[in-house]
C-alpha cells in the first residue's frame, strides 16, 4: 500500500512506452514490430495499462501500408486508371483520324483509329501494372489485337479490309469473351468493372454485326440482277438496265441516296413511247463502290462511258431528279452533242455565280473534313449498323454521304450549262413542301432554253414526284413532252 501510495504522489520516471512509441515514427516496419513487444513486456512489468500498446499496435497496419505502398490509396487508383486510359485511348483514336497524314480513305481513317484504341488498352496494362495491385495485364491483348489490325489497314487499305472483314468477327469475339472472364478474375475495382463490362460487351455486339454484314454482302454480290447488265467503265461496274425501244434514248437520273429502284414507277410509262435506261451510281443498287472521287464531273463522266459502252446510241434526253439534276446539267455542259433535251424534276440549282478561289480552299479543307467523317461512318456501317435501320448497305451510305460532302463541286460544275440554246427543256416543280426560296432557281432553270415549260404540280412534294402514282405519271408525261419535241423537233406546247 505504501508502495502504490508512493507512486500516486511522487514524480514519475518517463514510461518505457515512450521510447517504443519514438521507434514507431522513425524505425521501420521490423523494428517497429520488435519494440511493440517491448512495448508489452513493460507493460505488464510496470502495471501501466495495455490500451497504450495496443494503440501502438493499431497504428503499426497503417504505417506499414504507407511504407509498402500497398494501401487503400493504391487500390483506389484502378478506376482511375481504366477511365484514364480509354479517354486517352478515344481521344488519340480521333486525333488521328484527323491528322493530314493519314489518307482521308476508309480503309487509312480506320485503322488510326484501331491503333489509337489500342493505344487506350496498352496504357491500362502498363499504368495497373506500375501503380496498383490489381495489375491487368490482360488487355494487352486486345491492344495488339487492334494494334496489328489498325496497322495492317494503314499499310495495304482496302484489299487487307476485305481479309480482316473475315478474320476480325471470329477473332474478336473469342477475345471478348476471354477478356470478360480475366477481367472478372482479376479486376476488384467497382468503377473500372462499370466501364470495362460494357465497352467488352460492346466488342462483342460489333463482332457479330461485322460477322452478319460479311456474309450478306458476299451474298449479294454473288447474287445478279434479273434485269439489265453490269458494265465496267473503269476499275468498277455500273447496273445499266434498258427498256422500250424507240428513239431518242431517255436516260433517268435519281437524286443523292437513290437508286434505279426509286424510279419503279416512272421508267415503265416512258418505255411505252420509247427506250428507257436506269442505272445505278458507284456505290448503289447493283453497281460497284469506287475510290475515286464521285462530284458531277465524275458522275457525267461515269455516265456517258456506261452509255458508250453498254451501245447505247446518243443522243439523249436526260431526266434528272433533285441531286439528278445537277448531274444531267453537267452531262449536257461537258458532252452536248450527246444531249438531245432535258427534265429538270425539283432539281437542286446549280450554282448562281462563280466560286473565288478563296472559297474553294475553304471548301477544300471542308471537304477534306467530312471525307474523314464519311470513313468513319462507312466503317461503323461495316458492323451491320446501316442494314439494322434501313437496310443500306455501307457502300450505299458511303456513296450517298459523299454525295452531300460534294455538292458544292457539283453545284459550280452543273453550273457550267448557262445557255442551252433552244433544245426542249421541261422544268417540274414540287407544289408543296419546297423551301422557302425554292420558286426562284426552278424559275431560273426554266430560262436556260428558248424552248422550255415551267410547270408546278399542284399537291406534289419533291419525293412525291416519284413514289406517288399520280405524281409519278406527272413526271413522266413531262419526259414524253420532251420526247416528242425532239422527234418532231418542234417547241414545246403547254
Amino acid at each position: 500500500m505504501n508502495n502504490l501510495r508512493l507512486s500516486a504522489t511522487s514524480p514519475q520516471k518517463p514510461s518505457p512506452l515512450a521510447k517504443p512509441s519514438t521507434h514507431l515514427a522513425a524505425q521501420n516496419a521490423t523494428g517497429e514490430s520488435n519494440s511493440l513487444h517491448s512495448a508489452l513486456r513493460a507493460s505488464e512489468q510496470h502495471g501501466t495499462e495495455p490500451i497504450l500498446a495496443a494503440s501502438a499496435a493499431s497504428r503499426l497496419p497503417k504505417d506499414q501500408d504507407r511504407l509498402s505502398g500497398t494501401g487503400p490509396s493504391r487500390k483506389g487508383r484502378l478506376g482511375w486508371i481504366v477511365a484514364g486510359s480509354l479517354a486517352a485511348g478515344v481521344l488519340v483514336a480521333l486525333l488521328l483520324a484527323t491528322a493530314p497524314f493519314i489518307p482521308a480513305t476508309e480503309s487509312s481513317v480506320n485503322g488510326a483509329v484501331l491503333l489509337g484504341l489500342a493505344l487506350g488498352w496498352a496504357m491500362l496494362a502498363v499504368l495497373s501494372v506500375k501503380f496498383t495491385d490489381q495489375p491487368q495485364k490482360w488487355a494487352v491483348v486486345p491492344a495488339l489485337f487492334m494494334g496489328l489490325g489498325g496497322f495492317l489497314l494503314l499499310a495495304f487499305g482496302s484489299p487487307m479490309r476485305e481479309v480482316l472483314a473475315w478474320v476480325w468477327p471470329p477473332a474478336m469475339l473469342v477475345s471478348a469473351v476471354w477478356m470478360i472472364v480475366q477481367a472478372n478474375r482479376q479486376l476488384r475495382s467497382r468503377i473500372g468493372r462499370f466501364m470495362l463490362y460494357p465497352l467488352i460487351a460492346l466488342l462483342a455486339l460489333a463482332s457479330l454485326g461485322s460477322g452478319y454484314e460479311t456474309v450478306r454482302e458476299v451474298v449479294d454480290s454473288a447474287a445478279s440482277p434479273a434485269q439489265g447488265q453490269l458494265i465496267d467503265v473503269g476499275g468498277h461496274r455500273l447496273y445499266l438496265n434498258c427498256t422500250g425501244s424507240g428513239n431518242p434514248t431517255v436516260v433517268l437520273e435519281p437524286g443523292a441516296g437513290l437508286m434505279s429502284s426509286d424510279l419503279a414507277l416512272i421508267a415503265p410509262l416512258v418505255a411505252g413511247d420509247t427506250r428507257v435506261c436506269v442505272y445505278d451510281r458507284a456505290g448503289k443498287g447493283w453497281s460497284d463502290s469506287t475510290t475515286a472521287l464521285q462530284d458531277g464531273a465524275q458522275v457525267a463522266a461515269d455516265l456517258h462511258t456506261l452509255l458508250q459502252r453498254g451501245n447505247i446510241p446518243g443522243p439523249y434526253v436526260l431526266a434528272g431528279h433533285s441531286f439528278g439534276g445537277l448531274y444531267a446539267l453537267t452531262f449536257a455542259a461537258r458532252y452536248p452533242q450527246d444531249t438531245a433535251g432535258m427534265v429538270l424534276v425539283d432539281s437542286t440549282a446549280p450554282a448562281s455565280e462563280p466560286e473565288p478561289d478563296s472559297a474553294q480552299a475553304a471548301r477544300a479543307g471542308s471537304e477534306d473534313t467530312m471525307n474523314r467523317l464519311s470513313a468513319l461512318v462507312a466503317g461503323a456501317a461495316r458492323l451491320g449498323i446501316g442494314r439494322l435501320s434501313d437496310g443500306a448497305t455501307p457502300d450505299h451510305v458511303r456513296s450517298t454521304i459523299d454525295e452531300y460532302i460534294h455538292a458544292g463541286s457539283s453545284a459550280q460544275q452543273a453550273a457550267a450549262l448557262g445557255d442551252f440554246a433552244d433544245q426542249p427543256l421541261v422544268v417540274l416543280t414540287a407544289g408543296s413542301g419546297s423551301a422557302p426560296g425554292w420558286a426562284a432557281p426552278q424559275k431560273a432553270l426554266a430560262s436556260l432554253s428558248t424552248n422550255s415549260l415551267h410547270r408546278v404540280i399542284d399537291g406534289a412534294t419533291h419525293t412525291s414526284l416519284l413514289s406517288d402514282q399520280e405524281d409519278a405519271a406527272a413526271t413522266a408525261g413531262g419526259i414524253l413532252d420532251v420526247v416528242s419535241a425532239v422527234r418532231t423537233a418542234s417547241p414545246l406546247s403547254p
